[in-house]
Parts: structure tokens; sequence; C-alpha cells
């Protein structure tokens, strides 16, 4: 510090000698950066004049003093007023609140008088389209609302003779059974549905030929023969109420409707309800059904999408699908199965003016997996002609929403638009409660393990879609028909009363295509087997009236390719030959032109006729059970067929 004290002396006293000895001087600081005190005088500064320099002199001036003057305070900076640009404004004449109420008095006019214009507008449009034809607006499908009644579950009884869990045909059909066992047994019905046991099959076919819309309203229909009938099996006041059903001395039926039963306890005998309520019983029947299977690539779709897709099974779907069905101008099936090909049969015949419908499905015809193959295209034949438009080999790989239609991308590279998409692709037993319940289900066929008594426990029984039970003739089975629900439902209620019957009656199935092509089928019905076809002419009481023949004859035998596990069993006929030449070069016996009147269909498995499926002939049923049980071979077919007169005439 005080090196640097010493050179700063130095250059101090060096720039004082410099300036005595060669006239430097030091300028004083300007006043002006100091003081505005008179913005009109500009600053004088404090420096003495310039003598005018003598000849050969330069000017002199007086020497500056170094030393720091007295303190003296700075003088105040002050800004030279400038002129306010709103005095020059002209003053209001009135305050402005009063011109504010004004203005707000002259907008509340105008918002008047448009209000009014507007309203004399709308009234305008409304009456003069009040008397031209209503414009049909397409609406959001109708959410499934399921109620609970009772209410409460502790008004349902804790205690009971007969427990059925399940509010289908099975359950229908085993209370029936019980009543006629024990007119007075006390019969507890668990459904988690809130409709009155009821049939199915009219849900794709009757309720869609019916022209009166308040009887479709109330799920009532009239069958082929014009006779009237309820979708329900019985009225509403035949139920007993669960309040009142051990009170009752005379017994009855009891339907607890919405609500869903979590599991069983095998050994205690007890079923759990969703909020934990407990029910014992004496017998129990498992009567749960199935539920209908969706694509992955619509169950993982856009809320949007899901909104315009329903999967047809129940009585609601059938509601939602009638509603659309009035606001849509184009549908398309997903399925060729029993109940996608009735659908696409029904809602086509019913709105063939302004509907277009098209059926989607994966196999090569319609109902490929019953039929056999020449059947089967014959049958799509007709499938078109009632105006439904069939796309065979063909597979939903993508889908999203377009101008609020639903757009359909298939494996084939076509595409299609659709106001609406109905699912119907085959259904899965319900087996939710075998988990917990420790109940065991069948690893290939699925349904619940009974035995021919139709007991998964010695008090506990399955009946319907859900059970995998054990055919004295026909081995492991497990069956998804209407008739199926009927007949096990019998067997169970029957044994549940103490009959302890086996399951020895096949039950039968049945389609239709609308009112003119039908067929029932009992057995194995399956395409991959070999069959044996005879045809005859159809009659004025059959349907269709087209005469069946290849050659022209009455009556002709057709038989598909055998498979090879069957060759070694299978005896060729040299006529049978021919035609099977003739089929290969032809792909599949389908000949342009040509009807199936009306036949028998032989189903083979190890030469031995396995299922029969009749077409267009009716009321032989109990023939073809005593066929499949009597085992009849390949060689007796000739005679066989002759037993179910259908050449006559």
């Amino acid at each position: 510090m005080f090196r640097i004290f010493k050179v700063a002396n130095c250059i101090t006293h060096s720039a004082q000698r410099l300036e005595l000895l060669e006239g430097w001087h030091r300028l004083t600081t300007v006043q002006r950066f100091y003081s505005k005190k008179d913005c009109k005088t500009p600053p004088k500064s404090e420096g003495s004049e310039c003598v005018p320099p003598d000849q050969g002199e330069f000017c002199q001036r007086k020497p500056v003093d170094c030393n720091p003057p007295g303190h003296k305070p700075l003088p105040v900076y002050n800004d030279c007023p400038s002129t306010n640009a709103m005095d020059s404004l002209p003053k209001p004449q009135c305050s402005y609140k009063e011109h504010e109420g004004q203005q707000k008095k002259s907008y509340l006019k105008v918002l008047i008088f448009g209000a009014i214009v507007l309203l004399v507008s709308v009234a305008t449009v409304y009456k003069g389209s009040s008397h031209s034809e209503p414009v049909q607006q397409k609406s959001k499908r109708k959410i499934k609302q399921v109620s609970k009644i009772p209410s409460k579950s502790s008004e349902i009884p804790n205690e009971v003779p007969y427990l059925l869990i399940g509010g289908g045909t099975a359950s229908f059909s085993a209370f029936r059974a019980i009543k006629s066992a024990e007119p007075d047994a006390k019969i507890l019905v668990i459904s988690n549905e809130d409709n009155f046991p009821h049939m199915r099959p009219p849900l794709s076919k009757e309720l869609w030929f019916s022209p009166d819309e308040s009887a479709v309203r109330d799920l009532k229909f009239k069958q082929w023969n014009g006779t009237e009938r309820s979708l329900y099996y019985e009225p509403d006041d035949f139920y007993e109420s669960c309040k009142n059903l051990m009170s009752n001395p005379k017994g009855g039926v009891a339907v607890a409707k919405g609500w869903v039963v979590t599991h069983l306890d095998v050994v205690g005998k007890k079923v759990f309800l969703e909020d934990g309520y407990e029910i014992s019983y004496d017998k129990c029947l498992i009567a749960t059904g199935s539920t209908p299977k969706n694509l992955d690539i619509f169950e993982n779709a856009p809320p949007a999408v899901k909104e315009k897709v329903t999967v047809f099974r129940e009585i609601h779907d059938f509601q939602a699908l009638h509603h659309v069905f009035h606001n849509s101008n184009s549908l398309v099936i997903i399925g060729g199965g029993f109940l996608g090909s009735e659908l696409a049969c029904a809602l086509a015949r019913k709105g063939k003016d302004n509907l277009h419908v098209t059926q989607i499905f994966k196999e090569g015809g319609n109902m490929g997996k019953i039929l056999p193959e020449y059947l089967s295209l014959w049958t799509t034949e007709k499938v078109k002609k009632e105006g439904v438009n069939v796309m065979p080999y063909a597979e939903v790989t993508g889908v999203k929403l377009q101008d609020d239609q639903v757009e359909i991308n298939l494996s084939n590279g076509s595409s299609v638009l659709a106001d609406h998409v109905v699912v119907a692709i085959g259904v899965v037993p319900n087996t939710t409660l075998a988990e917990k319940s420790e109940l065991e289900v069948d690893p290939e066929l699925g349904g619940y393990l009974v035995n021919t008594e139709l007991q998964a426990r010695s008090h506990l029984y399955i009946a319907g879609d859900c059970s995998c039970f054990y055919d004295t003739k026909l081995g492991r089975r497990r069956v998804e028909h209407h008739d199926h629900a009927v007949v096990s439902g019998r067997l169970a209620g029957e044994n549940m009363a103490g009959a302890s019957k086996p399951y020895w009656h096949q039950s039968m199935f049945w389609s239709d295509l609308g009112p003119e092509v039908g067929y029932e089928a009992i057995g194995i019905v399956d395409s991959t087997l070999p069959t044996v076809g005879v045809f005859a002419k159809a009659t004025s009481k059959d349907s269709p009236g087209a005469v069946v023949a290849a050659t022209d004859e009455g009556i002709r035998s057709e038989t598909e390719l055998v498979s090879a596990e069957c060759e070694p069993h299978y005896k060729a006929d040299p006529e049978q030959m021919k035609l099977i030449e003739k089929i290969k070069k032809e792909q599949g016996l389908h000949h342009e032109g040509e009807d199936f009147g009306k036949g028998v269909i032989f189903y083979l498995r190890d030469d031995i006729v396995v299922g029969i499926l009749l077409w267009n002939v009716f009321n032989r049923m109990n023939i073809a059970r005593q066929v499949l049980k009597d085992e009849r071979k390949y060689d007796d077919l000739n005679e066989v067929a002759k037993l179910f007169n259908i050449h006559e005439e």
C-alpha cells in the first residue's frame, strides 16, 4: 500500500512540474452537469477569460488551485415543466356515470330485439318442419342398466331347500321338474339378469319378422303357424316374492333378479352374494349358461368405436339392436354360424327397402362348421338372395371411426363402412365360480365336469351350456343349444328331487334362415366328419319348392370326401366314386342353379352314425334319436334313409 501511495505521489508532482514548464492546465468541471436552475440561460464557465496573446506568446490563464474547495451542497436538479395534453381536450358536459347508463340502455334494447327475432325464426322453422317428413337422427345405443329386485339382500331367504343359480332355460326346466315331483317345493332362483326366465331363439328369428312394433316392444312374437307367444315362459304373477317364499305353505318359485353369486362353499352347502350375504341350501343347481365372445380388436377399440358395436346374446342386446335398426342405413354382422346367419337374414328381410346388411366370416360358406361344403355354399346363395352382402374367407384386421361410421379393414384387403356392427361369433361357458368354489373344469371342452347324472357333488348339479357331461353313447360332450338346456335342466331337476336318472336322451338343435329354409340336427354335427346326404324333391309342404337332383332322378346320394383316418372303413360304391371325381373337378359339389329341397345328412365317425341333420324335414327327430341309439353302420344307410320317408308327396 505504501508503494502505491509513493507512485501516485510521484506522478502528481511530475504533472505539476509539467504544467508549470509547458503551460498545461487542468479544466474545471462544467457546471451544466450539476444544475439546471435556468434552462434558458446556458451555463457559464467558472474559468477566467482568455487574454489575447501578445506577439509570439500564448494565451495565459490563471493557475488552478489544486486544493479541494470547501463543502458545498449540490444544487437541486429541476426538470422544466412540460405541457399536459389532456388540458387541451374539451371538458365533458355530464358525468361519465350518466353517459354509461344511457349506453347500457341502448345495448339492452338491441339484445331484446335480437332475442325476439331469434324466437320468431325458431317458431317459423318448427312450424314448417312439423308438416314435413320427420328426420331420423342417429342416436347412441342404450346403456345396459341392471336393477336388483329385491333391492336389499336381507329380503332374500338365507336358507332354502332348492337353490338355482342362473335364470335361463335350464333353470326354468329344472324348477318345473322339481315342482312336478314336489308341488309344494320352495325354490329360489338367483339371476344376474333383470328379467324372468325366457327363451333366447326368437331374439334372432321370430321377433324380427313381426310387423307389430308394439308387440315387439312387449317381447311378443308370432310363430310360423301364426300363434302369438310371449318370450317369457311364465307371466310375472306366476312367481312368488323373495320375501314371502318361505312363509307360503304352498311353496313356489322366487327369482332374485340382478344379484350375482361370487362363490360356493360346497362342503358347508352355502353360496355367497356380491355383498357377502350367505344363503344355505339343501340342493343346488348351477346353470349359469355361457358368455358371448368378442373380437380382441373390438375389445381394445376406442370408446367411440365400442359405442357402435353390439355383442348379441340377451334381451337387452335385442332391444339395443332394434333401436339401432331404426336409426341406421348399414349394418355389419361378424360371424357365419347359427346366430350370425339368422340375424343377417332377419335384418335383411326386415330392412330390405332401406338397410344394407353385410355378413363377414372366415369360413367358406354360411354355417361352414356344421354343414357339408356343398350345402354350406348353397345356403350362402340363399342368404344372398335374402339381400345380404356375404363376404366369406375374411377376418377383421383393423377398425376405426370415420365420419360417424365404423370402418372395418379385412384380411382380404377390402374395407367396409357401417353405421353399426353386430358380433355373433359364438360363446364360452360361464365358469367364473369354478376356481374359488373348487370345482373342476374340462380343460379341452370347457364347462364344469359332471357325471351322467349331471352331478358335480352329491348335492350340487350343473346343467345347460356350462355343463360338460358324459354321454353314454357319444362320450364326453358339451352342448350350447336351447334343447340341451331344456333336456339337461329337466334331468337335473328330477335328480334333485330324488330320481337319480342318467343322461341318455339326445337333445336336438335347429336353425331357421327365415321362414323358407330350416333344419334340425341331433348328435355330433361337424363338417370335418365324413357325411352321406340323401335328398329328394320338395313338396308343397316343404321349403324351398325347387327340385333337387344332379340328374333327373327324384333321389340321389352324395358322399363327401372321406378323411384319411376313415378310409380303411370306407367301402366305395362305383356310382359314388364317379360323383366324387365330379366333386373334385367342380370344387365341392356346388352346381350353378342347383337347389336342395329337403333331405337327411348322416355324419360318420369310425364308420358309425354319430350325427344326423334333417334339412327342411320336420317331425322326424324321434327317428333320428333311434338311429343314433342303434349305432347304425354305414352299410345300412340306404335303408336307414327310407325311415325318414322324405319322398312322400
